[in-house]
């Protein structure tokens, strides 16, 4: 063999051994590679709780939290007051603002009180209310003591008589507007005042529809006397929170009664008063 044969024959067999040496390293490597994220992937599987789900996105979805407020507690925006259900103690007394309207002449001119979550969602759905056609609303009442209620059942009762009385004022002690969540709207204009016919004006359409949108719902629903023992009031709403008032709202659900699975009460319960 001439000396250039051999030459090249040494160059082949350099190459050839240089491809070879490199497919090692490079398969060595890969190699590394995968065995470290088999092991690393078991280290990460390892760490998760099984069955583990993605946390809710809060900041862009709203959230429904059934144990976040209690349905018991005087001082919940979630208490559910009925005829089965009194306020305990029955002299609680919530803390409470008057809201500050842009003009209170028009849109509370008794100067009406209620809790500060409930003034402020107020303020707000009277001025989108307002902005939308549906006229001026203003407070026909809103927080009222135990001592002020027992003056109110008393007149009803005594216009209306007993059964027909105590399905417009609750007994002191189980009325909602102690709780200083609940008020009766009324608007300039509209007529129906604190009556049936309230639901058909602009304003107690906008308070069926949009109300959710701020927290509130119409607490005593048409021809549901039998679940919440009060006869129709499109014009009481009772604040809940947004996040309640919406989910009701996607459900479909109009009582508070239904939503938290409880009895009906049409009729107070006779030794549990």
């Amino acid at each position: 063999m001439s000396n250039r044969w051999r030459g090249l024959s040494r160059r082949k067999n350099n190459r050839k051994a240089v491809v070879t040496i490199s497919l090692l390293l490079s398969l060595n490597l890969l190699c590394g590679v995968l065995l470290s994220n088999f092991f690393n992937n078991d280290a990460a599987s390892a760490a998760q709780p099984p069955h583990s789900t993605p946390a809710l996105d809060c900041a862009n979805t709203p959230c429904f939290d059934p144990p976040v407020f209690s349905i018991d507690r005087a001082d919940s925006i979630w208490v559910v007051v009925n005829k089965h259900r009194s306020l305990l103690p029955h002299s609680f007394v919530p803390k409470l603002v008057t809201p500050k309207f842009p003009s209170q002449i028009s849109n509370n001119p008794y100067k009406i009180q209620l809790a500060p979550a409930a003034a402020a969602a107020m303020i707000a759905m009277f001025a989108d209310a307002k902005k939308k056609g549906a006229g001026i609303m203003f407070l026909q009442s809103g927080y009222r003591s135990f001592n002020y209620q027992v003056a109110i059942h008393e007149r009803d009762v005594a216009k209306f008589g007993l059964k027909a009385g105590e399905a417009l004022a609750a007994r002191p002690g189980f009325s909602e507007h102690q709780t200083g969540l609940a008020a009766d709207i009324a608007a300039i204009g509209q007529g129906c005042r604190i009556q049936v016919c309230f639901g058909t004006t602009k304003a107690g359409k906008y308070l069926a529809d949009q109300g959710w949108r701020f927290g509130f719902i119409v607490r005593y629903q048409n021809g549901r006397t039998a679940t919440t023992g009060y006869q129709y009031e499109p014009w009481h709403v009772r604040y809940v929170g947004v996040e309640l008032s919406t989910e009701m709202h996607n459900l479909g659900v109009k009582e508070l009664e239904d939503f938290f699975n409880l009895p009906a009460a049409p009729n107070y319960l006779t030794g549990k008063n």
